[in-house]
């Protein structure tokens, strides 16, 4: 296949360098990824840009949780374009909803003039609104270049008809189908979705943490999500991807 796609959502610099090695060909950055995703500081963007030549677009989400935002938090992710427009970001992932699930336009429209000429992804805010073709119409007039997508559920294969009318019907907007995406969902989805060429996935794999005392009975954040698993994206898992959309004729 030609002009695919592999971009891979990170939170670390090694995550970032075994994504390059592996061969995606675009990261998407962001912090905790285990809850989702949310804003990753420009230290953590600075350090990847030392070892890492892909594009970079930079996940903004303030926290945890849904997508309809207070007046604070817009003015915090106004504030997180500026700041990695400045330190060289490729382009920016962002979205918020109003509370009947339709596309915040106004707050939508403020980050895209903030972010001038950086690419705008709509992330998985999508997912979760009240009328996903709505909101693809709203995208096209917002200029948005990329839609992050499962399909409304839960994994991408799940959502598949979905993404299917999304590609029948996105014009100029690249459809990046994400959630659950590793080497078989690919050739699944390419065998029943002709028109789509862009992928997302972590690719990771969960790591032991090299702490030798552990106290189990401390939870930092989640009770169910283990203090001494790291999650870090695999070279292999991404190579076997890359593999996949090289070798599709």
């Amino acid at each position: 296949m030609e002009n695919f796609t592999l971009e891979c959502c990170v939170d670390s610099v090694q995550s970032a360098i075994a994504a390059e090695k592996g061969g995606a060909t675009r990261l998407e950055l962001c912090s905790n990824l285990i809850i989702g995703g949310t804003s990753p500081s420009p230290s953590l963007f600075n350090q990847i840009k030392k070892y890492v030549s892909l594009p970079i677009r930079v996940l903004l989400r303030p926290r945890f949780g849904d997508f309809y935002y207070t007046n604070y938090e817009i003015d915090v992710l106004n504030d997180e374009i500026n700041t990695f427009k400045n330190l060289g970001a490729d382009g920016i992932v962002i979205g918020c909803l109003n509370p009947d699930g339709d596309l915040d336009i106004k707050s939508m429209e403020k980050f895209i003039y903030t972010a001038g000429d950086l690419v705008i992804t709509l992330h998985r805010a999508f997912d979760v609104c009240a009328n996903p073709m709505k909101a693809l119409e709203q995208s096209k007039k917002l200029g948005i270049s990329t839609i992050l997508t499962s399909g409304a559920k839960n994994s991408a294969y799940e959502g598949k008809e979905l993404i299917k009318q999304l590609c029948a019907n996105a014009e100029n907007i690249e459809i990046l189908a994400g959630a659950g995406i590793d080497a078989n969902i690919i050739k699944l989805l390419l065998d029943e979705i002709p028109k789509l060429k862009s992928f997302h996935m972590s690719g990771k794999s969960v790591l032991q943490s090299k702490m030798k005392y552990k106290n189990k009975n401390v939870f930092m954040g989640l009770e169910n999500i283990s203090e001494y698993q790291i999650w870090q994206t695999d070279i292999n898992k991404i190579k076997m991807a890359r593999a996949v959309l090289e070798n599709k004729r």
